[in-house]
């Protein structure tokens, strides 16, 4: 399946790569932190060797925890992106928070790869890595982890 950028707006994706991490490299150590504004519709994806505390530190971001971490991980055979979503941690049910996460997961691939392009441009071998999201919970024997297919899916 292939989604042909059905949802991301390009202009409201604002994208920062924090050092020593460049548009084109490295793949390991790799992360992403997408945050959004509710109010612009405005995505903020920081890419870089970790997750951006800084942008997740706001008190209405530590409110809703509704910000998207990943991260590139080697596979067996290839590289594959754990993309982190923390159900439980925030406001609302969990069930309703769960829902919400996987109505925007499409959106949030699109913008990790829409987002990171100079990496696949340099390694488009890249597009065959698997997704792997990770549905956080409080209790850890309730957390899931769920194959979402091939990043380049998500072109």
């Amino acid at each position: 399946m292939v989604f042909l950028m059905k949802r991301l707006n390009p202009q409201q994706l604002h994208v920062k790569f924090i050092q020593p991490t460049q548009d084109d490299g490295p793949i390991n150590p790799r992360t992403y932190t997408l945050t959004h504004s509710d109010s612009t519709g405005e995505l903020f994806l920081t890419i870089g060797p970790d997750y951006d505390r800084k942008q997740i530190s706001g008190w209405y971001t530590r409110l809703m925890r509704d910000e998207v971490l990943a991260e590139w991980r080697e596979g067996q055979e290839t590289y594959e992106l754990h993309v982190h979503c923390e159900v439980e941690r925030g406001i609302g049910w969990a069930s309703m928070r769960e829902s919400i996460f996987r109505r925007e997961l499409d959106l949030v691939l699109e913008a990790f790869r829409y987002g990171d392009q100079g990496l696949y441009d340099k390694k488009p071998s890249l597009d065959d890595s698997r997704v792997i999201v990770h549905f956080h919970m409080k209790k850890e024997q309730n957390d899931r982890a769920e194959d979402w297919g091939r990043i380049g899916d998500y072109v």
